[in-house]
């Protein structure tokens, strides 16, 4: 239904005032015309105008000078307005060659451009088997696997900045594509499922432009921390309601991860030989109105993109009225390769019309300013030479800079090859400031807008709520003839037990407990060692993490390592766990390096290192496979692995309790590759945040699926479990007032007492943390079917500087004292539970 004039004066006047729009008043305001559409573009000109003068800039247009590289246009989707993709019978090869490619960068190079901008069809070898041939003939897994690959010669042989484009991409992709490009993007176009679902519409047929899987996109982007840029496709059967929605979907990733540097709002033009050939053009009015009105509602920070090729360049100077502040790309050498019957403006004119609109017009890289400025976590370490040989001291193109060739590769050598044997000066870590690291207040993303999300999906449900009586009994009696095999209702009955009937699931888990493993209590003498706390993957839990620029910010280097291990070992230590923050400078082949380091002077000591998100990050910087990694890490002198980064095995929770960190499905892979290649694993599950009961009865059934198929198959599996309440004191994510402080008593017993019972026949231990519970809480978890100390730990810098209040060591004196206190004896074990 069209507004009416009166809805259009009044959503603008709201705006004129500064007030936050809804999605209905966005939508009226989409149908404004005339003086009112003069008036909203006026408003939107305002936003564009103060976001210019707090990125202090004021005034300043940029555009990228770019070359267009259409790597391939094969695809396996079927838009109907898109005139880029083709059928492999029309072209010469489905692929450029590298000869190809390096030309066209090369040329664009000497014209001095900054930007190769890679081009491409979603997943062409999914569709076409010419494709599929090209690749393997070439010796590609994929059409990604050969985008990265000439990302990397055309930085090594052109000094060109990569910006990829290659469509629908999962976490893992990116992850392996960031230390390639500084900058990444795809197109929203829509959130309108109807367009996408609904027989004729423009994206029926085509898989990869699901609005849900291309959201995903975006939000994965911004928990790897990628600058990217993304935009909206106006005028291709949307209502104003499924734009406004589309909008505001922007927002809310732009808003929470700080990753969208821009937003291109584009027009569509009807191309010749497509299925929407005779489908009218967006007239002017209807795209300034879209313009002014993503301004508004995405606020000064975000850059507003409209490429200027797609209207009359006498236009482009509404388009400027209405809040736009960058052209996007503009070749001197390539068309545009995806709307070739609009060619590019002469920078000349461009400049003309923009400085007869009062602008100053600019060169900017791939990157904008802010990402570029920032440095990590943003920009690779691989690439930031290579951005930074380009780049002004305001973040934009260097006046005179011509792009020049510069290696791009793995630094070899483990830690001695950032230049230094110590990657910063060693500290004392036993004391840090009190004070939250340096990037608090945007390293998580926007705090509000998180709460906003809690409240959405309901993620701080109460814990202690219990089902009626006879439920519980049924529960209970289920889980005595089949503690392994408890279905969802009846595991979730007794995870909110409380009273007498929580008092019988922890009798029937010691029970279990008894039968199981017997009454000794086993422990392990180790020292943790936390190699360095420099990380930029921003958990939102974590207290531990620092920027390297911090003044606690240290690493420590091989020979400390090794020093603490042997010094370990001296006082009668069997393993160290070592585990680190994820630091951008670090090598990949440092992980290979500290396990040998500690094994070359402890030859005896088990090591049990690296978290699944180590090892992600690992083998993404080495450009091994999981599997391959970790055998290499094997070989290097890797014993066990720890089955931390799990977290809850949510992505819901995982993504507002983590930021960055690596999907259920990847954590599930890592894991299961290392029990298959021999390495057996902890698994953990912290609790007591932002999740409820039923994530915590989720996460122990993937944990025994995993353990089954384990037992089945004859892999190495799991050794133990170990729950890990929530240490809330310094754990940002409550000090914004996010997340609960901590399990209670009851969350406690509960989580024990179900693990036992939950993982009977798959998981004999299940340990309980001392430095979290301190003595009293960890003998009532040994009464409820913990039968595990864990460590001495000699150091446990993470949970303290989490704000433990149990201390980071315990002698063996003090732990068989927590097993006496309760009549049980204590015994010491290897990691792999054999008696020492």
């Amino acid at each position: 239904m069209t507004p009416t004039p009166q809805e259009v004066r009044r959503a603008l006047a709201r705006a004129d005032r500064g007030a936050a729009l809804d999605p209905g008043e966005a939508t009226v305001l989409l149908a404004a015309r005339g003086e009112d559409l003069d008036r909203l573009a006026a408003v939107a000109a305002r936003v564009r105008d103060r976001g210019l003068e707090d990125a202090g800039r004021p005034g300043v247009v940029t555009y990228s000078p770019k070359v267009f590289i259409p790597l391939t246009r094969l695809c396996r989707d079927r838009c109907h307005y898109c005139t880029f993709v083709t059928v492999p019978g029309k072209l010469d090869s489905p692929y450029l060659s590298p000869d190809e490619v390096l030309a066209i960068a090369s040329e664009g190079a000497a014209l001095g451009c900054t930007e190769a901008l890679f081009t491409l069809g979603d997943r062409p070898e999914d569709r076409w088997p010419e494709a599929r041939a090209w690749l393997d003939e070439q010796g590609y897994d994929s059409t990604l696997a050969y985008v990265r690959a000439m990302a990397i010669r055309v930085l090594e042989e052109t000094g060109l900045l990569p910006h990829l484009n290659p469509g629908v991409m999962s976490w893992e992709e990116m992850n392996r594509l960031k230390p390639v490009a500084p900058s990444m993007g795809m197109m929203l176009e829509t959130t309108s499922r109807r367009l996408f679902e609904e027989k004729g519409e423009a994206h029926y047929g085509s898989p990869d432009k699901d609005p849900e899987i291309r959201l995903r996109v975006l939000e994965d982007a911004g928990r790897l921390s990628i600058p990217f840029t993304t935009g909206l496709l106006i005028g291709i059967g949307e209502t104003l309601e499924e734009r406004a929605e589309s909008i505001f979907a922007i927002r809310h990733v732009a808003r929470q991860y700080g990753n969208v540097q821009e937003v291109i709002i584009q027009n569509f033009r009807a191309k010749p030989d497509t299925a929407m050939r005779h489908t009218d053009d967006l007239g002017l009015d209807e795209y300034v109105a879209a313009i002014a009105v993503s301004r508004i509602v995405l606020g000064p920070k975000v850059r507003l993109q409209a490429p200027p090729n797609l209207v009359d360049l006498a236009e482009c100077r509404a388009l400027l009225g209405a809040g736009v502040d960058d052209w996007g790309g503009v070749s001197p050498l390539t068309p545009d390769h995806v709307n070739p019957e609009r060619p590019w403006p002469s920078l000349e004119r461009l400049r003309e019309i923009t400085a007869s609109a009062g602008f100053e017009l600019r060169a900017r890289l791939t990157a904008h300013p802010e990402y570029v400025l920032a440095g990590e976590p943003w920009i690779d370490p691989r690439v930031s030479g290579h951005v930074a040989a380009l780049a002004s001291d305001d973040g934009l193109v260097r006046e005179g800079a011509r792009p020049a060739g510069l290696p791009w590769q793995e630094p070899d050598g483990g830690f001695a090859s950032v230049g230094r044997t110590d990657l910063f000066a060693a500290v004392d870590t036993e004391g840090r400031s009190a004070d939250r690291r340096s990037d608090f207040a945007d390293v998580y993303g926007d705090w509000d807008e998180l709460k906003d999300e809690i409240v959405r999906h309901e993620r701080a449900l109460p814990t202690g709520v219990s089902g009626p009586e006879r439920a519980g009994l049924s529960a209970l009696a289920a889980a005595e003839r089949d503690p392994g095999n408890l279905s969802d209702e009846h595991a979730l009955t007794l995870m909110t037990a409380e009273g007498p009937l929580l008092e019988q699931v922890v009798a029937l888990a010691d029970q279990l407990r008894r039968d199981t493993v017997g009454d000794e209590v086993t422990y392990v003498v180790n020292r943790n060692i936390n190699f360095t706390n420099v990380c930029y993957v921003g958990c939102r839990f974590c207290a531990f993490a620092q920027r390297r620029t911090d003044a606690d910010a240290y690493s420590l280097s091989l020979d400390q390592v090794a020093d603490r291990a042997e010094e370990a070992w001296e006082l009668a230590a069997s393993e160290v766990c070592m585990q680190g923050g994820i630091d951008p400078e670090l090598p990949g082949t440092a992980y290979f390096d500290l396990a040998a380091a500690v094994k070359a002077r402890v030859p005896d000591m088990h090591v049990h290192a690296f978290s699944p998100m180590e090892i992600v990050n690992g083998s993404s910087r080495t450009g091994l496979s999981f599997e391959d990694f970790l055998i290499k890490a094997r070989e290097s002198g890797l014993d066990t692995i720890p089955g931390t980064a799990a977290e809850i095995l949510d992505d819901d929770v995982r993504w507002v309790l983590t930021k960055g960190k690596l999907p259920t499905k990847t954590w599930i892979e890592i894991v299961s590759t290392a029990h298959k290649v021999g390495i057996r694993s902890s698994s953990t599950m912290m609790y007591g945040h932002v999740d409820n009961p039923r994530h915590w009865v989720q996460h122990l059934k993937v944990l025994a699926g995993m353990q089954e198929k384990n037992l089945q198959e004859g892999y190495a599996g799991f050794t133990e479990f170990v729950p890990l309440p929530f240490v809330h004191h310094s754990a940002p994510i409550y000090l914004a007032g996010v997340a609960r402080p901590g399990p209670t008593l009851r969350d406690n017993l509960a989580v024990h007492a179900m693990a036992r019972i939950m993982l009977h026949g798959r998981i004999d231990n299940i340990q309980t943390s001392w430095v979290k519970l301190g003595v009293d809480g960890t003998r009532a978890m040994l009464a409820a079917g913990a039968n595990d100390l864990g460590g001495t730990l000699m150091e446990e810098t993470i949970s303290r500087m989490a704000g433990s209040e149990h201390g980071s060591a315990k002698t063996v004196e003090e732990l068989v004292e927590i097993g006496a206190g309760i009549g049980r004896p204590v015994v010491e074990r290897t990691t792999t539970y054999a008696r020492r």
